[in-house]
């Protein structure tokens, strides 16, 4: 079963809702013990905690009938209430705690080595709340003895999370999750900062001071103190346009997708649009120039020029976080595939990297599908099963149509000698590539 205590208590069996407990009490005392599922509460807690320290004298009794309403409701749902001494436990079994989830998944978040994996466990942790604690079932006073610091944890991941988001340059996603938070946490000086921070890099900077502001009045007036030194020596950075608060810097010719940098669209196609980098290909590259540096960028790169559907790239992405070493091994294996294509493609002679692309169509070719679009037209499609070597098969498959038509013959290679983009050249007419990566005032033909 799947309990939810982190807004109404829910319980579901298979995504339906089970009826449990007829009074908010006996919901309240189920909640306390999945809270501590696996441990002994005492019945002396329960009662303390039911009854607010003011028990009546059957209360002990009415814990007792509590546990077999319970017991008689979720025991056909492998849901065991063992009586341990004087208390009792909740067998944790294959069933899941929000709670313990929402825990678990900010401590993995906090030891994960890629800033997108961190983004993704603190969304997931963050999606299960679904309100206060216990919303319909306990009081303020019983939420904050229950809750033992949970609402913190929560604010902190909001925290960690917005720090992950500047980091990423996704400044607009720190202003949609933290504006309603840091009106609500004055106290919480990183949430502030970072919302400061947010505004400031959003171009919105009256915002971020009048932020200061209002958070300024509300410690003064609310709690008796000023703010920090971190958030007194932001408003001063922001109120002087201190540059080294801008965010990070995109590279040459990308556009955000998805997280990732991608290159502009420049050719029209996906086979040469994977072959292109940010700045060209220069030799030596030029610095910043390389854009597939992560699997996570290869999937999501995949997705945006219609390689994989939107669900097949979230599946890619956490298969890659599960699987990092095969994650590695896929990512490699597609860079080498990128270079033996633009090899094919810029020399028709080189009959040995033709026949290395031809070798991973060959493989592309049997984990191929054949379906119908929303267009009513057939298209080619890989499936899924093709697992991390989705994307290059993908590539792959693109290519090999591209090779096989007359528009091959029209592929050309930019001359600029720190470009070398491959375009679509259909009208017989252009030398250069259109968006002057290759520079200099030799390329105003572009």
């Amino acid at each position: 079963m799947e309990f939810q205590l982190l807004g109404p208590f829910e319980a579901r069996h298979d995504g339906r809702p089970v009826p449990v407990g007829r009074r908010r009490q006996e919901r309240c005392l189920l909640a306390v013990l999945l809270l501590d599922a696996g441990r002994v509460v005492t019945t002396a807690r329960l009662i303390d905690l039911l009854w607010g320290g003011a028990p009546p004298a059957s209360a002990r009794g009415t814990v007792h009938t509590y546990v077999g309403r319970l017991r008689g409701a979720l025991g056909p749902y492998g849901v065991a209430l063992e009586t341990m001494g004087d208390g009792y436990r909740v067998d944790p079994g294959p069933h899941t705690v929000d709670v313990h989830d929402f825990t678990g998944l900010v401590r993995r978040a906090g030891r994960a080595a890629e800033p997108v994996r961190r983004v993704r466990l603190y969304d997931e942790a963050l999606a299960l709340w679904r309100g206060p604690l216990l919303a319909d079932t306990a009081d303020d006073v019983l939420r904050e003895r229950l809750g033992e610091g949970l609402a913190g944890l929560r604010l902190t991941a909001l925290e960690e999370r917005a720090a992950e988001h500047l980091g990423l340059g996704l400044h607009d996603r720190v202003i949609g999750d933290l504006t309603a938070p840091a009106a609500e946490h004055p106290d919480r000086e990183r949430l502030v900062a970072a919302l400061m921070t947010a505004l400031h890099r959003a171009g919105r900077r009256a915002q971020a001071l009048e932020l200061y502001r209002r958070t300024r009045l509300a410690l003064v007036d609310g709690l008796g103190i000023e703010p920090g030194s971190v958030l007194r020596s932001l408003h001063g950075r922001i109120l002087h346009g201190d540059p080294g608060l801008d965010g990070p810097a995109a590279p040459l010719h990308a556009v955000r997708v998805g997280g990732e940098w991608l290159p502009w669209t420049t050719s029209g196609h996906p086979a040469l649009e994977f072959c292109n980098t940010f700045a060209g290909w220069g030799a030596p590259p030029l610095p910043g120039s390389e854009w597939l540096r992560r699997f996570g960028t290869l999937a999501v790169w995949a997705g945006h020029h219609g390689l994989a559907e939107e669900w097949e790239v979230a599946g890619l992405l956490r298969t890659a976080a599960e699987r990092p070493r095969e994650a590695s091994g896929a990512l490699a294996r597609a860079r080498g595939f990128r270079e033996r294509l633009y090899a094919c493609l810029t020399a028709p002679d080189d009959v040995r990297a033709f026949r290395e692309v031809a070798a991973v169509v060959d493989e592309a070719a049997a984990h191929g599908v054949f379906v119908r679009g929303d267009d009513g037209l057939g298209h080619w499609r890989t499936r899924p099963a093709a697992g991390l070597e989705l994307p290059l098969y993908a590539v792959a498959r693109s290519a090999a149509g591209l090779l096989a038509e007359p528009r091959r013959l029209l592929v050309r290679a930019c001359p600029g000698e720190a470009c070398g983009w491959l375009f679509l050249d259909e009208s017989g007419r252009r030398r250069w590539c259109s968006l002057r990566t290759c520079g200099g005032a030799g390329t105003a033909t572009h």
